[in-house]
């Protein structure tokens, strides 16, 4: 079995440490991360900057880039082979609904995904590592299940995963959820600079708009850790035969 493991947090962060301990003995298991916070990447790649890979004292490699080029640089000649499966995390906060959009760490395993290998994301819903242990023992367990399973790469797939900060004993079973959806994020936060610009700052994410049972948001509310098949064809399909219509009486009339 090989395992690439990124993140979005950097190749420092304790989430990832811990999800590489957890997982070390499964394979051969390979480190690429960013040489910094990462955060709200999403899937963006560098293409007007030339990237750069290092090797830290334990053996972990760390790229001036985003986790979708970290794993980009990995799949594409770096490491020399193709894993059998890409983890991501374990992030320091969720990535619940319309966080999965912005995430570098769903970003990062994504990029395995396009590439046509199974892919993690990991993810703690509460920001601090608390019970980062517990996190990384469920990371461990679900691994081991997919794996037993087997990873067929004609039908890779992408899981996004939620893990409250609980202790072992007090985390729930695995549930399968859909996304939930957020409100709109907090007002942007100005202030001004030391040459009396005024620069600005993101909000913070607006609270759950759509928390009902059978989302990621409520699973972990529940204490429960919850998993999200995703994908990535944000085709509208319901609506296909709308705008055809559409586009028709539009031509008609020119």
């Amino acid at each position: 079995m090989k395992i690439l493991i990124s993140n979005d947090d950097g190749y420092q962060a304790p989430g990832l440490l811990a999800l590489h301990d957890a997982l070390a003995d499964l394979g051969q298991v390979e480190v690429v991360a960013p040489e910094h916070n990462n955060s709200a990447k999403s899937n963006a790649l560098t293409l007007h900057s030339p990237l750069y890979v290092h090797e830290a004292g334990n053996g972990f490699r760390y790229v001036n880039g985003t986790p979708a080029d970290c794993v980009h640089i990995a799949l594409t000649g770096y490491l020399g082979w193709r894993p059998d499966l890409v983890v991501s995390g374990i992030n320091n906060g969720a990535n619940m609904g319309d966080d999965t959009i912005y995430s570098g760490t769903v970003g990062a395993a994504m990029e395995g995904y396009l590439f046509g290998i199974p892919a993690i994301a990991f993810s703690q819903v509460e920001k601090g590592w608390g019970h980062l242990d517990a996190a990384s023992a469920r990371a461990r367990e679900l691994v081991q299940q997919v794996i037993a399973q087997g990873l067929d790469a004609q039908r890779p797939f992408l899981l996004n995963v939620n893990i409250p900060n609980r202790a072992l004993p007090d985390l729930g079973p695995f549930e399968i959820c859909r996304l939930g959806r957020r409100h709109a994020a907090e007002k942007v936060i100005p202030q001004s600079s030391p040459h009396g610009q005024t620069m600005y700052w993101i909000g913070g994410a607006g609270p759950a708009k759509d928390g009902a049972e059978g989302t990621d948001f409520h699973a972990t509310t529940q204490g429960r850790v919850s998993v999200t098949p995703l994908q990535v064809d944000l085709t509208d399909h319901k609506s296909l035969r709308d705008w055809s219509a559409r586009l028709e009486r539009f031509q008609g009339v020119r």
